[in-house]
């Protein structure tokens, strides 16, 4: 199977490293702005994650500057789209009415609009679509999902996720919210899509914060308000343009257990009534079995049902509502 990469900075050479342990694909093209990469040099890539290792050649794969141009002269079945998220919806609507499969970068897009106007070109070309919403390949976050999913800590009374890092210095499109959405939207739109993976749609969320992204500060507490009397709280950020290290962690009681995961040396630990322990992981790569899982599928012709578009459209949804929340300082906003 032959795949486009459209945009390598950090996640498009996080996606490239994954596809060569991949066997039976090929890299097709890839598309990028940036003239050291279309030269060839890919050592000056950084992102919030080690990404480091082997070098990579690129040397003999067809480059394009421009990621449109890729998507209409390239020889492949499937695209990859890493870009500006405002770019997501062009690009993949030009690549599913070519013909190509498409695997594209969280968020979605920047609103539940492009989102549903991704869907309904996904099902007219009849091609996978699918976005990288990675934690639900994540080893520390399966055993959440799965906890959620079968009952097994009981009817769940508190949730909190949080992420946070320095404010990026590998793109400057990522401080421009009419490219990224804003930081909290591209950063926690990771833990969002997981609160709607383990617990459904919420009827209502609130939040507060602060969002200063010329000054690397953006900031969100935000609550997903559930029916049950459940609040889910979602917290973190950009924390300075600094070297404040990036982490993300979970903690979840239920009337059963509690199930709790820090990316800062606390491995996931289940902690029930009557025996606690150490969850053994998969050694798998999510970012890894989060790519050979899209490619199944599109080998198959199989639609993805671990991270369907329409849940990844309803983060974006929530995500922009946490957003409109923050402004109102705490007022509850309904899940339209």
């Amino acid at each position: 199977m032959r795949v486009a990469i459209l945009g390598l900075g950090f996640m498009g050479l996080t996606h490239l490293k994954a596809y060569r342990r991949i066997a039976g694909v090929e890299i097709a093209a890839i598309s990028s702005n940036d003239p050291r990469v279309l030269a060839g040099d890919l050592s000056h890539i950084q992102g919030n994650l080690d990404i480091g290792g082997e070098p990579v050649d690129i040397s003999r794969v067809p480059k394009y500057e421009d990621a449109f141009e890729c998507v209409r002269r390239c020889d492949a079945d499937a695209v990859d789209i890493c870009l500006p998220t405002a770019m997501h919806a062009p690009a993949t609507v030009e690549a599913l009415r070519r013909g190509l499969h498409v695997l594209v970068e969280k968020p979605m897009a920047l609103d539940a609009g492009e989102c549903e106007a991704m869907i309904a070109e996904a099902r007219k070309a009849g091609r996978v679509l699918m976005t990288a919403q990675v934690l639900r390949f994540f080893p520390a976050y399966l055993p959440l999902i799965r906890a959620a999913g079968d009952g097994s800590l009981g009817t769940v009374r508190h949730a909190v996720f949080r992420r946070r890092c320095a404010a990026p210095k590998w793109g400057a499109w990522l401080t421009d919210k009419k490219q990224s959405g804003g930081g909290v939207f591209d950063l926690l739109i990771h833990d969002v899509d997981m609160a709607l993976a383990c617990f459904g749609m919420p009827e209502a969320v609130s939040a507060t914060g602060h969002e200063d992204l010329a000054a690397g500060i953006d900031l969100v507490t935000g609550h997903l308000h559930y029916g049950s009397g459940l609040t889910v709280t979602i917290t973190g950020g950009w924390h300075l343009p600094s070297a404040y290290p990036f982490s993300m962690e979970y903690t979840v009681v239920g009337d059963n257990a509690a199930i709790e995961y820090s990316s800062a040396g606390r491995p996931p630990h289940w902690y029930g009534r009557e025996k606690d322990y150490e969850i053994p992981l998969e050694t798998a790569d999510g970012y890894q079995a989060e790519i050979e899982y899209f490619i199944e599928c599109c080998r198959t012709g199989r639609a993805p049902e671990r991270c369907t578009p329409e849940s990844s459209a309803a983060a974006v949804r929530v995500a922009r509502l946490l957003d409109e929340a923050r402004a109102k300082k705490g007022e509850p906003v309904a899940c339209r």
